[in-house]
């Protein structure tokens, strides 16, 4: 293999992983929805019984990428120390934000951190993905935090809320901290396989439940239909949206998925609206014109560097046929 097939295979790779970014923002987009169908099944073990079904999902994730599951015994412990407490401690402050404040509110307050992905990512070693901020990255997101703010500000139930909606918007906060923290630090475990997410998966639902039992009164669905967003979200947005999204942020262009996240509650809010749980108004779409543009000027980067590539092969191929 020439030196040109090595680098096209390397950015075909990282464009791979990318898309997997994109699919798992996808997914995402529908926990919220899928969440408000589980019932009241209390935060810790609906964590134990969501990460058990993604723990059986890391079987398929094995065979279809040819990742052996031997590698887990080969994972430092620095690795499972982060994986377990942010997945676990993720989705606990995020099923909780749910629970206890306006559904809408605190689903787009979690998702600030596609902006703070941004933001730590200034932190990594330059070999590992970081960067320099640049102008347009802060415009972009801060066009992006604008969009959740307009949001928060233009629903008139906020400056009322309850002590309940209150703590629901701090978990919400710490979910949106907990989660881009999770990401950015997930590239430094670059040549950790994703396969590993079965290993953490397991181990989070373990330490849920042990949690679950010592605190919460247990709480079973009584309809089919919980018990069908209950396995929905184990397989998807809990499940594999997280091996995707792994091999995304370890591989892929990770300013490009962090940016493609803002796309993640601007979707969510269509589905919550599309569903009933939310309703629409002037305030919204504007957050949502907002996020869509924050994404794009975001990516400007990204859109230079294509231009400047296709110019360079513009060139080559002149050159190449000025000598045929």
């Amino acid at each position: 293999m020439n030196a040109n097939s090595s680098v096209s295979a390397t950015s075909n790779d990282t464009l791979t992983a990318t898309s997997f970014g994109l699919v798992a923002v996808l997914l995402w987009s529908t926990l919220a929805v899928v969440n408000t169908q589980t019932g009241a099944v209390p935060p810790f073990q609906l964590v134990a019984m969501s990460f058990a079904i993604s723990t059986v999902v890391g079987f398929g994730w094995a065979k279809v990428t040819g990742e052996r599951l031997s590698d887990l015994g080969l994972i430092g412990p620095s690795y499972w120390l982060v994986g377990v407490t942010s997945l676990l401690g993720y989705h606990a402050a995020y099923f909780s934000a749910l629970q206890t404040a306006p559904v809408v509110e605190a689903n787009l307050i979690n998702y600030l951190w596609p902006l703070l992905i941004v933001v730590f990512s200034t932190a990594l070693p330059l070999d590992r993905g970081g960067h320099r901020l640049r102008w347009w990255h802060v415009v972009g997101a801060l066009m992006g935090f604008a969009g959740i703010t307009v949001i928060l500000i233009g629903d008139r139930s906020v400056g009322s809320l309850g002590s309940g909606a209150t703590l629901g918007y701090v978990a919400a906060l710490a979910a949106a901290l907990i989660w881009s923290a999770y990401s950015v630090v997930s590239r430094l475990f670059k040549a950790v396989p994703s396969v590993a997410i079965m290993g953490t998966s397991a181990l989070t639902a373990v330490g849920a439940a042990i949690i679950s039992a010592l605190y919460e009164a247990p709480v079973w669905p009584a309809d089919g239909s919980a018990w069908l967003a209950i396995a929905a979200q184990g397989l998807g947005p809990v499940g594999l949206a997280f091996y995707l999204w792994d091999r995304a942020v370890k591989h892929g262009h990770i300013r490009v998925v962090g940016i493609v996240s803002y796309l993640t509650p601007l979707l969510s809010t269509c589905l919550l609206i599309a569903t009933g749980s939310a309703t629409a108004t002037v305030s919204i779409w504007f957050a949502a014109l907002l996020i869509t543009l924050g994404a794009m000027i975001g990516s400007a980067e990204v859109w230079m560097r294509q231009s400047t590539s296709r110019a360079d092969q513009n060139l080559i191929d002149g050159v190449e046929g000025s000598h045929k």
